[in-house]
């Protein structure tokens, strides 16, 4: 049995965010930020960049709501699949904490929560400057974050997985509260050429505070700083789980 490190055109990982989570997270996560967008007089038409867009089921419904939209994303497999969810958007191969885009977007989302894999402080810093950088003056910044309450859930248990004929696949998610830093594990087996192949992923996660993601935005000159919950509600002091942002440049 082989074990693969990497491959541009074997991305199993992609195919299981693809299949099983992209869509369901479009489904529950989408029309709090759609909400946000008309509160914010966001209109159709406006310029939007999907921050860490995935497989492009986010960037492919505001499409079809008659947004203009760019997506970015650092992995080659996950924009594989966007290419064919998204067919009509404009998709960029780079790195949230260092692209550069001309200041011509009236919004920019990130709604999957992509940005926890940002684990150090300075670095969600940064890419909140490049943010700031890409916005047209009075543009909106969305973005969900899994905030600490939400990873104290993480007890090294197997939260999800599936079997079949030709592959195998099963999550083990863990949090250490002392360094704030989530762990999910993936293992997954494959059936190429009649041969089980096993890709191992380990991804780290960070369970920002409130406070932190508050300084950080404004630290780059962010202001009208809101928190919403999951739901688009405004949330109180005490919420402490998937906290949705919204600023303004």
């Amino acid at each position: 049995m082989a074990t693969i490190t990497s491959s541009p055109t074997y991305n199993p990982w992609a195919k299981i965010y693809n299949d099983y989570w992209g869509l369901e997270y479009c489904r529950v996560i989408l029309p709090a930020f759609e909400q946000l967008l008309q509160q914010y007089n966001v209109a159709q038409g406006a310029n939007i960049l999907d921050l860490c867009c995935g497989t492009g089921h986010i960037t492919q419904h505001l499409i079809e709501q008659g947004y203009q939209v760019t997506g970015l994303d650092i992995s080659e497999g996950m924009l594989q699949y966007a290419r064919e969810n998204a067919p009509k958007a404009k998709l960029i191969l780079d790195d949230a904490k260092f692209f550069n885009l001309p200041s011509t977007f009236d919004a920019v989302i990130s709604a999957n929560a992509g940005l926890n894999e940002i684990i150090n402080f300075e670095d969600l810093q940064q890419v909140f400057a490049k943010v700031y950088d890409s916005l047209l003056n009075n543009g909106v910044f969305l973005f969900g974050l899994n905030l600490e309450d939400f990873y104290k859930s993480w007890h090294g248990a197997i939260s999800d997985g599936d079997i079949k004929d030709d592959l195998a696949w099963a999550c083990c998610d863990s949090y250490n509260p002392e360094e704030k830093i989530g762990q999910f594990r993936i293992t997954i087996f494959q059936m190429v050429e009649e041969s089980w192949q096993r890709l191992d992923i380990n991804n780290q996660v960070r369970g920002y505070s409130r406070t932190e993601v508050v300084t950080a935005l404004e630290s780059v000159g962010f202001t009208d700083i809101n928190i919403y919950d999951e739901e688009g509600n405004t949330a109180d002091s005490q919420y402490n789980r998937h906290a949705i942002f919204s600023v303004r440049k």
